[in-house]
């Protein structure tokens, strides 16, 4: 209940405070490609329901892989800006606010990626509501980077990337406390500032 009430008024708070960051990258977005401001997709969330995550659009609607790496020519001038400096996950706040995610929990992934979960971590991370940030969040800030130096970006984030996140997902269900989420909140601003 103290996590869920924290959720709760963070997310408002942060919603409110960041509203007129909120009005100045919707514009550029819009500006930008004329598109739609907000990327919606469907994840999976706590128990395996989906859910649809909302983020800033980032990139161009056009075929692909589900990852992206540094190199993804659909991502657009605004979007690698947003990308950089996370900024593009701010309306997550919006779906914490709706219970569908937390400020911390497992990262939700589409249904293609945790299909390749093992059957026993995937009951244990889904047994939680995903999170905005979490250790893996952390471990893999520059996800894309490490993309983009594969020669098949997919099947190294299937085969090398997703096995790793699925252990620090498993170590955070297993050791979550209140006060560790506040640290991990804590390790991801420093983060993102010290990008």
């Amino acid at each position: 209940m103290i996590k869920r009430l924290f959720d709760i008024v963070c997310a408002a708070v942060g919603l409110v405070l960041c509203a007129p960051l909120l009005l100045v990258i919707a514009v550029a977005i819009r500006w930008e490609d004329g598109g739609p401001v907000l990327f919606r997709q469907e994840r999976t969330g706590r128990r395996g329901r989906p859910f649809h995550i909302h983020k800033f659009r980032s990139m161009r609607t056009a075929p692909g892989p589900e990852v992206t790496s540094d190199g993804d020519d659909r991502i657009t001038r605004v979007g690698r800006l947003l990308r950089a400096s996370k900024l593009d996950e701010l309306p997550q706040l919006y779906d914490v606010l709706l219970g569908r995610m937390s400020l911390v929990g497992p990262r939700p992934e589409v249904r293609c990626y945790v299909d390749h979960w093992p059957s026993v971590a995937r009951w244990r991370i889904l047994s939680v509501r995903p999170g905005i940030t979490d250790p893996a969040s952390i471990a893999y800030r520059n996800e894309s980077a490490e993309l983009a130096r594969a020669d098949r970006p997919e099947e190294y984030y299937v085969s090398v990337v997703l096995p790793r996140k699925v252990e620090l997902y498993v170590r955070y269900v297993e050791t979550r406390s209140f006060f560790g989420d506040l640290l991990i909140l804590a390790r991801t601003v420093q983060a993102v500032l010290g990008r």
